[in-house]
């Protein structure tokens, strides 16, 4: 996540803020230009603003009808959506007449929109269910039933549930210690389950199935069977070797998309580091895996090769930077080179994807 800082008085500012705490101004988030906006209102026009931004050009624009709720800081032209790129794909939101649940979906909302964030600085097509009825992106936002049972986090066609409970922080710290898994976020959430559909977009629909299968394994075999083995046996030994993490091991699908939430956490941290001009040099060596520059910009990037020479020592010094508070480790896991091969080839099938065609 890159910084921002206000046209008006040069406050440093961070994405999901709505006012410059400084000068006053109302900011908005620009998807298109990717610049959090100062604004000022248009006399005349209720609800119309002028961006201060210069890449947004003379036009217009309007937040996301989302904004009234507090869930969405982005904006859309005047006359055009009435949502923003980001909460068009909604299908369900949490109900809101249940207590706690509007403040359940602002945190979804958050993650959601970091989701989205990397998504357009890769340039990945993501059509809606309008515009693909059968395999369009969609989110729903589900709580448990009443009369029991639970709600699974997933994907299937294109429509990624999120279980509403993953909001509340100690449910998900339940989770996270009952699953045996190091990591467990919203975020994370967002970005695994979103890994299934560019599976199906990329992969299944984009002509790269048998240079998938190459890497991950032959995706035919049998899911549920596959699954059911998984919580019933465990990963199988030396997993590390092979995996980023025992879920991995459960299934190619799985597989790709854990390894694809991960090239999400490198790229999007890394972008961060750069924003932030940080760099390591281990001062009792002159090993280069400890030596670091972030002074590139990640999203861009044509090798995977210098993306993960910076990663590697960036995660050893927060790692350690954690332990130092007394916190579990940044990034808890460890990229043998059968991982990194994983990750570069969802850097290149990113960066071959086609260009999107979006709606404004």
């Amino acid at each position: 996540m890159k910084l921002f800082a206000c046209q008006s008085c040069n406050q440093i500012l961070f994405f999901e803020n709505t006012m410059c705490e400084r000068c006053h101004h109302v900011l908005g988030y620009l998807p298109d230009c990717n610049d959090l906006t100062a604004l000022d209102p248009v006399e005349d026009i209720e609800g119309a603003w002028r961006p201060l931004s210069e890449a947004a050009g003379a036009d217009t624009v309007r937040f996301c009808a989302n904004a009234e709720h507090g869930v969405c800081n982005w904006l859309v032209p005047d006359g055009g959506d009435a949502f923003c790129v980001a909460c068009r794909h909604n299908r369900v939101i949490p109900d809101l007449s249940i207590d706690g649940n509007a403040e359940r979906w602002r945190q979804l909302e958050t993650a959601k929109h970091r989701l989205f964030y990397t998504l357009l600085c890769l340039d990945l097509p993501m059509r809606t269910r309008q515009e693909d009825p059968q395999g369009g992106l969609a989110f729903d936002f589900l709580e448990d039933p009443t009369e029991g049972g639970r709600v699974m986090t997933g994907h299937q066609d294109g429509v990624v549930t999120i279980a509403v409970r993953e909001a509340d922080d100690a449910a998900r710290e339940m989770m996270r210690v009952e699953m045996g898994e190091h990591y467990r976020t919203l975020l994370g959430h967002f970005r695994h389950e979103i890994g299934h559909y560019y599976w199906n977009v990329l992969v299944r629909d984009g002509g790269r199935l048998e240079d998938c299968r190459a890497v991950f394994g032959d995706d035919s075999q049998d899911y549920v069977a596959a699954l059911q083995h998984h919580y019933e046996a465990g990963p199988p030994p030396g997993w590390q070797d092979e995996y980023v993490s025992e879920y991995a091991t459960t299934h190619p699908w799985e597989d790709f998309a854990e390894t694809w939430a991960h090239y999400m956490h490198i790229v999007s941290t890394l972008e961060t580091a750069q924003a932030y001009g940080l760099s390591v040099g281990v001062r009792i060596s002159s090993d280069p895996s400890f030596q670091l520059a972030v002074d590139f910009n990640p999203y861009t990037v044509d090798s995977f090769d210098q993306v993960a020479r910076a990663w590697l020592p960036l995660t050893y010094a927060v790692n350690s930077l954690n332990r130092s508070m007394g916190q579990s480790d940044f990034y808890p896991f460890v990229l043998p080179v059968p991982v990194l091969r994983k990750l570069a080839f969802i850097h290149a099938l990113v960066h071959r994807a086609p260009a999107p065609q979006r709606a404004t």
